[in-house]
């Protein structure tokens, strides 16, 4: 009776996008082999994309679907971020919304100790309450993009007035000292300016789902870590007024990334880069929720042409898009690369390309998770922030030294073929960029640490236990 005690009852609840969906199961994972009974909770198509439950943990951590319900003008079969274009993502965030009278039967049944949930979830608060189930919010971002968004009381009541795309151009005024982390005026516009389509109801919006989900929670979990960006976190804990935990970087698995060696996929993949000189390819992935224009997708791949490095670059081709990604490579291109570059469309197993000894450096949206799992392998980063926390974390990866943002237009965002190849060249082979690869191994240290991740999370489970 006492080990029932002891081991908590947790219920983990993530947001329907893959970049969500996987961190939150490693967590649950990790929950599971400590002894922990797990309810990881989502929609059934996304159930079948994470990785399976290992045997030995079958009887701790159990996957509850909950169907998506149907709304108007949403795809049929769409359950994830990646399954709908950017611009109508409220849709899928409606339909989530609607999980809300399922979830809370769910927590009525298995009454939890805990929710662990996201930041989507701005209606859980009042129903775990209710319930008397105690609620975690985990963070998948920087402490440094969450303090630049600001204290609840700005998110929910729009306190700090920020109201146009100029505004977050500029340091705000809550962060006491000398920052560089500020958004250029073309990766912001495209959020505050969206486009909704008019068959949507007003829905809430995310700065509020943000500033719900960190004022009703009675700690948050930041998968960062305070080695990394210690000012942050000192000032996190002061605009939140509730504990903050770092929980680690919460590194991929390379197992879990899409199956063994056998997968005929990654065989294909392994012999190509088996070939390449030890840290002369350049990866090159652009998340699955961005969608470069022609333009862009052209200055791309001419500088990837004129930078003359080996590259792997993994295209996917969006939904609602009027003509696939790899249609629109410029003509020839294909051919004119074959010995040293490759295409690949769909999805790729990335941790295991990374971790492999040829691959020298990332070219990267900076989504948060695709940093750790670069970081983690001491890949030196090529820095084209999409959409987002993107551009706070690419500012932040340049502050430390870790990567060289592509120049771009302030205002329209656009980049040239030019400064693509000289970005690569800089991070891969050019002298004056051996300092920040020599930082970018260094980082293995830390991102990859896995006894330091496992330190701080351990601090996170302990507080649970000690106040369920």
């Amino acid at each position: 009776m006492e080990n029932v005690r002891e081991n908590l009852q947790v219920v983990v609840f993530p947001w329907l996008a893959m970049g969500h969906l996987i961190p939150f199961f490693h967590l649950s994972k990790c929950l599971a082999q400590k002894g922990h009974k797990v309810w990881f909770v989502s929609t059934p198509r996304n159930l079948t994309k994470i990785p399976k439950v290992p045997p030995h943990l079958s009887s701790l951590l159990n996957l509850v679907s909950l169907p998506l319900p149907q709304i108007p003008n949403l795809p049929l079969n769409a359950e994830s971020a990646a399954d709908v274009p950017f611009r109508t993502q409220s849709l899928l965030k409606q339909a989530f919304d609607s999980l809300e009278p399922a979830l809370a039967a769910f927590l009525q049944s298995s009454k939890p100790d805990w929710i662990i949930y996201d930041f989507a979830s701005h209606w859980i608060h009042r129903r775990a309450a209710e319930l008397g189930v105690s609620r975690a919010f985990l963070a998948l971002f920087n402490a440094a993009w969450l303090s630049f968004i600001g204290p609840p009381s700005c998110l929910i009541d729009g306190l700090d007035a920020r109201s146009t795309a100029e505004d977050y151009t500029v340091v705000p005024k809550w962060i006491p000292f000398e920052s560089r982390l500020v958004y250029r005026y073309h990766e912001i516009a495209k959020n505050v300016d969206r486009e909704i389509d008019v068959n949507i109801q007003t829905i809430t919006n995310d700065s509020m789902r943000f500033g719900l989900a960190i004022d009703e929670s009675e700690v948050v979990a930041v998968k960062s870590r305070p080695e990394f960006e210690p000012e942050w976190f000192d000032l996190l804990g002061q605009l939140y007024r509730r504990p903050v935990f770092p929980i680690g970087f919460l590194p991929p698995v390379v197992e879990d990334d899409g199956g063994g060696d056998d997968v005929v996929d990654w065989v294909e993949i392994k012999e190509w880069l088996n070939e390449r000189k030890e840290k002369s390819v350049v990866y090159v992935a652009l998340g699955t929720e961005a969608t470069l224009t022609r333009e862009q997708l052209t200055e791309l791949a001419l500088g990837l042409e004129l930078s003359e490095l080996p590259f792997f670059w993994v295209i996917r081709n969006s939904p609602g898009s009027p003509q696939p990604e790899s249609e629109m490579l410029p003509g020839g291109f294909l051919e004119r690369v074959k010995d040293r570059g490759r295409v690949y469309v769909g999805w790729a197993p990335q941790v295991r390309i990374l971790s492999h000894d040829s691959v020298g450096g990332f070219l990267t949206h900076c989504g948060w998770n695709s940093v750790v799992e670069g970081l983690g392998h001491g890949r030196v980063l090529v820095l084209l922030p999409m959409l987002n926390d993107q551009g706070i974390n690419a500012r932040l990866l340049s502050e430390k030294g870790v990567g060289v943002e592509i120049p771009r237009d302030e205002f329209d965002g656009s980049f040239t073929r030019d400064s693509v190849a000289e970005s690569v060249r800089l991070a891969m082979v050019d002298d004056s960029g051996e300092l920040m690869r020599l930082k970018a191994n260094e980082m293995k240290g830390l991102f990859g640490d896995k006894d330091g991740n496992e330190l701080h999370l351990n601090q996170f489970i302990n507080f649970l236990k000690e106040n369920r």
